[in-house]
């Protein structure tokens, strides 16, 4: 990293790497200094300057430079490693819509980026009631020997009252204050954790933030007939009571919060795989296991009860 106070020195470097990454990608695209002129509408004087790092530009001079050389500005603007691949990935996510960017991003983060000690520390599981939440995220601290939370039951100590009284007496807003409040105490602890969301927080943009940035975020993916005999087997028939498209609706619920629950850094079904499965996938996934997430595809045990 250069030292500080060398202002001057690191402007000059700065722009000695922005004007090679300018010839480079003129390069690539086999135009002369000439062309590049003609297509941009800026003098070729002040493009050889800028290649060799003595000229300076304009955000706007640099938009109209990058619309010539077919690449998005921050492939000039941004100092990082200049090339075809760099050119590429920036191409790819100009486009995309706010979500699907934060989904990019989110797979990036997972597959190359380096996810804090902190973060690592705090395992957060979400998905729709019947993931098998409760039941991996006991496991999971039994196994890392921690203490697990079920968001929900911090919630009702918050409260001073079951959820059920929560939303009968003062509705969803009440719940879903009392649960950022609760969920911010979570974070805020020393130490490693493992906790357990209600199925519809990533819902909550603020508190899915809030949880994304403090925890390493795990949903756990099951066949809607899975989430729905678990349910069911865990003695809670509200799902089912009175409502003759209880499964179509829980498929639609499913679909919708899809791309919500994608944002996770790691996927694990719990249809597939058994508890002792999930637990070593989540473990290899935080650098606590030995076995690589990418077994997961072979594993075809029994899914936790």
């Amino acid at each position: 990293m250069p030292a500080r106070g060398n202002h001057q020195d690191d402007g000059s470097k700065y722009l000695e790497r922005l004007g090679a990454r300018v010839r480079q990608r003129r390069e690539e695209l086999g135009l002369t200094r000439r062309r590049l002129a003609e297509e941009s509408g800026l003098s070729e004087r002040y493009l050889a300057q800028l290649e060799l790092g003595t000229g300076n530009a304009s955000v706007l001079l640099i938009r109209r430079l990058a619309l010539a050389l077919e690449v998005a500005p921050e492939v000039i603007l941004l100092d990082t490693p200049a090339g075809p691949a760099t050119a590429q990935i920036f191409a790819a996510l100009r486009y995309l819509d706010t979500e699907t960017l934060a989904q990019a991003a989110a797979l990036l983060e997972q597959r190359f980026g380096k996810i804090s000690h902190a973060r690592r520390q705090r395992i957060a599981l979400i998905g729709l009631r019947g993931a098998g939440k409760s039941t991996l995220g006991t496991a999971l601290a039994r196994r890392l020997r921690v203490p697990f939370h079920e968001l929900d039951l911090e919630v009702e100590r918050d409260a001073g009252m079951s959820l059920a009284n929560l939303f009968s007496l003062y509705g969803q807003d009440a719940y879903r204050r009392h649960e950022r409040k609760a969920l911010a105490a979570l974070v805020a602890r020393d130490g490693a954790q493992v906790i357990a969301t209600g199925g519809s927080l990533p819902t909550e943009p603020d508190s899915f933030e809030l949880l994304r940035s403090h925890c390493f975020t795990v949903w756990l993916r099951a066949e809607p007939q899975d989430h729905m005999k678990r349910v069911v087997a865990a003695g809670d028939l509200r799902p089912i009571r009175g409502r003759t498209r209880a499964m179509a609706e829980l498929e639609a619920i499913l679909v919708e919060r899809e791309s919500l629950y994608a944002r996770a850094d790691l996927r694990v079904d719990t249809s597939v795989n058994s508890v002792e499965r999930c637990v070593e996938l989540v473990l290899a996934a935080i650098g606590e296991g030995q076995e690589s997430a990418d077994a997961s595809k072979r594993s075809r045990r029994a899914p936790p009860s």
